[in-house]
């Protein structure tokens, strides 16, 4: 393996399930012996954040939360530890000097700390969704211009990243992505609207935060992934596929035009996939489970039903309609997820609610700066806030 002594890393959220499995992935690589954390960040818990920044040394912890920056700089007094909090202070986590950067924090917030780092010329171990479904071509730009690589961290794109043969890219034919199918992959239409947010975090196969539960029961998680997959492998949207895969073993695949298809396998541990990004282009030991091929039996897929999960339709037509239509559609999903976890909307209305105001901002246009991102991005959320206040009157 390629000597990775003292590697500069900052973990832009590093509390949630993604930033947790990193830092665990770093403790198993040498830990501070090995690596220099640069920055790490989260958001309201602030008790693991000090935590994580005692355990590995960080020069830098952030939260995202002013309020709690008295209650951090307390929790970090006499480290010599420099703390930091608010919106600003994730974007400077981003700037300062380090050479990988996981960019772990869920939602449009994570767009202009993991912007900034790229424009630094990091390596970027992209974990968060919205850099490309929000800001697309942007992103890639920023990435190129700045000189560092884009290292998926999403098992699905990992697996297609590391199934790519690069001297074969024009002889893809197809990318294959991936899906369990979540805890209502055998429910009906009935059974969805019934769906508490209770219910719908329990994942059968992942250990993952609220967010990504969720947007997996709805398979908006895929949704997302469909237009990430296009912006990172550079392929037209009628090149890629979604397949419903249980038991999460074959994390995605890629046809090309001999007929062969190329897979990447493995147990369901994000742990994997963070560490190849880590250490890319080398595969580092870990202390993950090990598939026996013996006790897998079977390996079983069905394609998806777009009716009940019509978020992957929305995806094509977003992807279809060009423009900032995938950033509409993010917002608005962003702000139906968390009405339905205040119990505000049932399950079903997330996705009515990202396509009725798909419809509205049809010609909203295009996004030549981030600002145009930000700007559709917000007002994609007011239009959201008004169809689901419009939903609770007539409830």
């Amino acid at each position: 393996m390629a000597d990775i002594l003292r590697r500069r890393i900052s973990i832009l959220g590093s509390t949630g399930s993604i930033g947790v499995n990193t830092l665990d992935v770093v403790a198993q690589l040498g830990g501070r012996d090995a690596f220099d954390v640069v920055a790490i960040t989260g958001n309201s818990n602030v008790d693991l954040l000090a935590e994580q920044a005692k355990m590995f040394g960080a020069r830098l912890a952030v939260t995202a939360d002013d309020k709690q920056y008295a209650v951090l700089k307390d929790a970090l007094s006499g480290t010599g530890i420099e703390v930091a909090a608010g919106r600003a202070a994730l974007v400077e986590a981003g700037e300062r000097q380090s050479d990988w950067v996981m960019a772990a924090i869920v939602g449009t917030a994570g767009l202009a700390p993991t912007l900034a780092a790229a424009k630094r010329g990091a390596d970027i171990a992209l974990a968060n969704k919205e850099c490309l479904v929000s800001a697309g071509d942007l992103f890639v730009k920023a990435v190129a211009d700045g000189g560092g690589r884009l290292i998926p961290v999403d098992s699905e794109h990992s697996a297609i990243f590391q199934s790519l043969e690069d001297d074969q890219r024009h002889a893809v034919e197809r990318i294959v992505i991936t899906a369990s199918g979540g805890p209502f992959r055998t429910f009906s239409r009935e059974q969805m609207a019934g769906v508490t947010v209770d219910i719908a975090r329990a994942h059968p196969n992942w250990s993952m935060g609220l967010k990504i539960s969720v947007g997996s029961a709805s398979m908006f998680n895929k949704a997302l992934e469909m237009i990430e997959a296009k912006h990172l492998f550079n392929v037209r949207p009628d090149q890629i596929e979604v397949v419903v895969h249980p038991q999460s073993v074959i994390h995605s695949m890629v046809g090309y035009t001999d007929g062969s298809v190329i897979a990447q396998l493995g147990c369901p541990d994000m742990r994997t996939a963070i560490g190849y990004a880590l250490t890319y282009p080398d595969r580092p030991k870990l202390n993950v489970d090990r598939l026996d091929f013996a006790k897998l039996a079977r390996l079983d897929f069905e394609a998806p039903d777009e009716i009940r999960f019509p978020a992957l339709r929305l995806a094509r037509t977003a992807m279809a309609r060009g423009g900032v239509q995938a950033a509409v559609m993010n917002a608005a999903e962003e702000t139906a997820f968390n009405a339905f976890c205040d119990r505000r909307i049932g399950f079903l209305q997330m996705a009515d609610i990202a396509e009725q105001v798909m419809e509205d901002m049809t010609g909203y246009g295009v996004a030549i700066t981030m600002d145009d991102v930000f700007a559709a991005d917000g007002e994609a959320r007011r239009r959201a806030g008004d169809v689901i206040a419009r939903m609770e009157m007539a409830a």
